[in-house]
């Protein structure tokens, strides 16, 4: 079954120009699917044409009937006084409409209404209200908050009191809960730290409906979609993977058609010059050779509507690095901080040697920023001691980019921050993508992106050998990122930066510092070893498994009157069992707000349910 059908979808905000160029393709039911094309390409347009946000041209867009559908951008107008936890309940009004219906009729049948109409209305509604799975709508609504960090003090506050991105946080976790059949996503890791990002991946791969997905977080897409669109000059080209499988097929794709180009050019020159030959022998004498040229020139016409296929340019600029002489770059020995008497973090010891590449993570709010800061020498810590080597020469990119003069062009910018020549700011400037009139717009009116690629450039001629980084690919399309990232691989000195973006972690980090309750977890390897050595110690940390299993015998020939009795003693620590797990599923409801008690029960389950599964392999042995 087909969910989305869109057909030849025109749609332009310019005359002449169609930022949706007959637009074609079908996305089938339960498919997982990410949209790519470069900033501009028409990925967000296009989301607010299926929902109707925006008119189209011309052309077809067809949802399938019956099909509720979300989009994450989109957040709707609440009523004054709402709190995160009233959003959070809209997403179940049927829910409570039917609840609502179920009461009505239960306060009939007790005034002593007992007709066939009502009971039969009463188990319709109840099967309804069943089905919509509206005895654990709490336990759900809890489970989804707390897996999207919506903790209880901010699911108290009032949803206009909320940031943008918290309130696309809560926006997501309401689309969630309303079990809608069609996800549209449009950037939704923006404002989620990693847990938060790896419990919607989680999600998404368990979700049986259809998913839509807009995202620059390359590590995101390959973890959750299928198939890729992409949109290019207006018009939809395919590929039948996930995001590591789209870039590969598209150099595939590019190799192949620059082969054809080449070879179609060969077969030109080729003609061309039989055509040029044979029009010099007609002027000798061969009139008739002459209609042999012009026809060989047709086809040469014909072959030159092939154009050159085009790639987009790659960066080209690189850091200018300073020598590093000593193993010490940086040395700190009990960083305390904290604000409003709020510890961030407790005497930290850390050390970075030359060379080394450190990916500092950690969930929002646990201090990350800080500590760059107190690295950088713009906060001071409350307690503890650092130093930096006596070669260290220092570069900061921070999350947030101000400029101090930002009524001035990018070129003046350039020439006088950096007191660099007017050339050379054009070049500077060209290398990072500002080319023609873009470097004579103001700082002050560039995108967060496009400031952060500013700021970066400006470092890159500075010749350090300690660079610090601050999520510097948010809000970054793909090719902006691996710009970046291309700028970066060429720096040879030490490396700290802190990112939500798992590709770029996963290319640069050889250690890995998790900020965590105010402690640094030191890991050397790569982000994907750290993951792993992280769930190693989940199962490690497991409480022991029961031993009865091991210490069971090997089944033994006993009479009938042995095996009955110890059948009735299994049954009756299987009964037992099963009822210690009964209560721990009363007690995830009673604490469903309470991730940490979450937590705990979790791990007691799943001791307790090795255990019952031990009996219950004896069980059957003797049965």
């Amino acid at each position: 079954m087909v969910d989305i059908t869109v057909k030849e979808l025109k749609k332009s905000y310019e005359d002449g120009k169609d930022i949706l160029d007959g637009l074609s393709f079908t996305i089938h039911e339960g498919e997982h699917v990410g949209i790519l094309g470069k900033n501009g390409c028409g990925k967000t347009t296009l989301f607010k044409l299926i929902i109707g946000d925006l008119s189209k041209d011309s052309g077809e867009i067809s949802i399938a009937g019956g099909k509720r559908m979300g989009l994450i951008s989109q957040i709707p107008t609440y009523l004054d006084g709402y709190t995160v936890e009233d959003v959070l309940k809209t997403a179940h009004e049927r829910i409570y409409e039917t609840e609502s219906e179920l009461e009505a009729l239960t306060a009939k049948m007790s005034a002593g209404d007992d007709s066939a109409d009502t009971l039969s209305r009463y188990d319709k509604c109840q099967t309804r209200f069943e089905a919509m799975g509206g005895y654990d709508i709490d336990f759900r609504r809890n489970s989804v908050a707390n897996g999207l960090d919506i903790p209880p003090p901010m699911r108290a506050r009032l949803f206009t009191q909320l940031s943008g991105g918290e309130r696309t946080r809560v926006n997501l976790a309401r689309l969630i809960l309303e079990d809608t059949d069609i996800l549209l996503l449009d950037e939704p890791t923006n404002h989620l730290d990693l847990k938060a990002t790896q419990w919607l991946e989680e999600y998404i791969a368990k979700f049986r409906g259809t998913v839509v997905s807009i995202s620059h977080d390359r590590w995101f897409l390959d973890k959750t979609v299928r198939r890729c669109i992409e949109i290019s000059d207006g018009k939809a080209e395919f590929y039948s993977g996930n995001y590591s499988f789209y870039v590969e097929e598209k150099q595939r794709r590019f190799d192949e058609r620059m082969k054809q180009y080449e070879k179609n050019q060969a077969k030109i020159d080729q003609l061309q010059k039989a055509a040029d030959d044979l029009h010099l022998w007609a002027f000798m004498g061969s009139d008739k050779l002459h209609k042999r040229a012009f026809s060989m020139e047709k086809r040469i016409e014909k072959l030159k509507t092939v154009d050159r296929p085009h790639v987009d340019r790659k960066l080209k600029a690189k850091f200018v690095t300073r020598d590093f002489s000593g193993d010490e770059v940086l040395l700190a020995e009990g960083l305390t901080k904290g604000f409003g008497g709020k510890p961030l973090f407790d005497n930290l010891d850390l050390l970075i040697e030359g060379k080394e590449r450190i990916g500092l993570i950690g969930d929002n709010g646990a201090g990350k920023s800080t500590l760059l800061k107190i690295i950088t020498g713009e906060e001071m810590p409350d307690s503890g001691y650092m130093r930096k080597g006596p070669s260290v020469k220092l570069a900061y990119l921070p999350q947030i980019i101000h400029f101090a003069h930002p009524q001035r062009s990018l070129y003046d910018t350039m020439i006088y921050e950096e007191n660099c020549s007017p050339q050379d700011s054009r070049d500077r400037l060209a290398s990072f993508g500002f080319v023609g009139e873009d470097v004579f717009k103001s700082v002050g009116t560039l995108s967060g992106g496009e400031q952060s690629r500013l700021r970066l450039c400006m470092l890159m001629r500075r010749g350090v050998n300690l660079l610090i980084l601050d999520e510097p690919t948010n809000h970054l399309d793909i090719a902006s990122r691996e710009w970046i990232e291309d700028a970066v691989s060429d720096f040879e000195q030490a490396l700290l930066f802190v990112s939500h973006d798992r590709w770029f972690i996963e290319r640069f980090a050889t250690r890995i510092w998790d900020l965590s309750d105010g402690k640094i977890t030191d890991f050397v390897g790569t982000f994907s070893q750290y993951q792993e050595h992280k769930q190693r110690q989940e199962v490690l940390s497991q409480p022991p498994v029961s031993e009865t299993k091991e210490k069971t015998p090997p089944p033994k020939k006993t009479n009938a009157k042995t095996d009955s009795k110890r059948k009735a003693k299994l049954e009756r620590e299987i009964e037992k069992l099963e009822d210690d797990i009964e209560t721990l599923s009363s007690k995830e409801q009673e604490f469903a707000s309470d991730y940490i008690k979450l937590m705990e029960f979790s791990d007691e389950k799943a001791a307790l349910g090795l255990q019952l599964e031990a009996l219950y392999s004896e069980w059957y042995s003797i049965t």
